[in-house]
């Protein structure tokens, strides 16, 4: 599986898991809602794993980017909030950090 659907997977995992948490914590949902919600998280953590880098900190720092996009995606669909032009343009440089960081060439050894 390529980088990129592995970090939206995780992306979608994390925010769903936190989504549960905001529900319980701010929205007054049921404490179940919690369980689905480590479930998800866990599944967000198993799937970062299999991200191919040297380094955890490098996966992590790449991820970032794909994380801001699925979050604002998720304000889009879930929330019925569109995100504005600033939204837009801040994700702009995420997303080109993140697509510097994970595939640049780098000395073996």
């Amino acid at each position: 599986m390529s980088a990129i659907a592995l970090y939206a997977l995780a992306a979608l995992a994390e925010i769903a898991g936190c989504f549960a948490a905001w529900a319980v914590l701010r929205e007054g949902r049921s404490a179940w809602w919690l369980l689905p919600g480590l479930l998800s998280l866990a599944l967000f953590a198993w799937l970062l794993t299999r991200i191919d880098a040297a380094f955890a900190g490098r996966a992590f720092a790449a991820y970032g980017g794909i994380y801001i996009a699925a979050s604002l995606g998720w304000m889009w669909v879930v929330e019925g909030a569109r995100p504005d032009r600033w939204d837009l343009i801040g994700l702009a440089f995420c997303l080109a950090g993140a697509g510097i960081i994970l595939p640049a060439p780098r000395p073996t050894g």
